[in-house]
């Protein structure tokens, strides 16, 4: 296979020769990072323990590209950001930030993120010499819609994946996220996200439950605000695209067939001509006259709908 071509830039402090303890990773696509890297510059106080290295998969928009690059050269702080010609998808992207990683320990972050306070480094700091895990998941609060058609996105987060870490730890591995998560780098090359999940879906479940088998994953309660919220469209076209990753986490890890989406989906798919009600299920979901419940549950039925195609 033919590698895909990848140029690196970094500014005056990304290119010392420095062993930091910290690499805090951050992939995007079409997402503008400089609100985050702006955040993190200034909670690092201390430059000498960390790195921030960026990832652009397929640089859909070079002009942003063009202005990061021009940013992090006025910054004290080392940045790199690693720019794919072509979109590699993201699980490999993220094994690709590990692999470049120079530090033991690896944060990654969403480029939609925001620290949720002034303390969100310094406790993953204390967390690195502690020894009580190996990754650690922080959790995830959800920004408010900035668009009438991302309120639907915005109330299924909250209630879906809006958990402290009492609840998230009760859960177990099955609720961490593939961003807010501090991981020991040595974790990252035993066990790499699988580079067969395609598109948008469970690549980072199946890297918790895989992790979970040698390593311990702990859920502490240190969260980032997450933006990336999606119009009720994109999401629907996401949840329909979804259900291949779903059918290969299931594949992987045949007893995550007693997760909720599993349970749902097998139901419909035992409800003869279900699939006609599709049309139903998406016109409730994009209807901002209707309750948000009522869109709630209509979105959660289209994807249970599309998943039960593929069991």
């Amino acid at each position: 296979m033919t590698e895909i071509p990848m140029r690196e830039h970094a500014n005056a402090a990304g290119r010392l020769d420095r062993n930091p303890e910290l690499s805090i990773l951050i992939p995007f696509y079409n997402d503008d990072p400089r609100p985050l890297i702006n955040a993190l510059d200034r909670l690092a106080m201390r430059a000498d323990d960390l790195e921030i290295v960026l990832y652009d998969d397929g640089e859909p928009d070079p002009a942003l590209n063009q202005a990061i690059c021009t940013h992090i050269d006025r910054l004290d702080l080392p940045v790199r950001v690693l720019t794919s010609v072509r979109n590699r998808g993201r699980a490999a992207g993220r094994n690709l930030l590990a692999r470049r990683a120079q530090a033991d320990w690896l944060l990654y972050l969403d480029a939609d993120m925001i620290p949720s306070d002034d303390a969100f480094l310094d406790r993953y700091r204390q967390a690195l010499g502690d020894g009580r895990a190996d990754a650690l998941f922080g959790g995830y609060i959800t920004a408010d819609a900035d668009r009438p058609e991302q309120v639907l996105h915005a109330a299924l987060s909250r209630t879906s994946d809006h958990h402290d870490a009492a609840a998230r730890n009760a859960i177990g591995a099955t609720a961490f996220c593939s961003s807010n998560v501090l991981v020991r780098a040595t974790v990252m090359r035993a066990c790499p996200f699988d580079e067969g999940f395609s598109g948008w879906g469970w690549e980072d479940v199946d890297w918790a439950v895989t992790a979970a088998d040698q390593f311990r994953l702990v859920h502490i309660d240190n969260p980032a605000r997450h933006g990336g919220l999606h119009a009720t469209d994109e999401l629907l076209a996401k949840f329909k695209t979804g259900a291949a990753n779903f059918r290969r986490l299931l594949d992987r890890h045949p007893e995550l067939s007693a997760l909720p989406g599993a349970r749902a989906a097998r139901a419909l798919k035992a409800m003869p001509g279900q699939h006609w009600l599709r049309g139903l299920w998406s016109w409730l979901s994009r209807n901002p006259a209707l309750p948000l419940r009522l869109r709630t549950v209509a979105i959660k039925l289209w994807r249970a709908s599309w998943t039960s195609e593929v069991l």
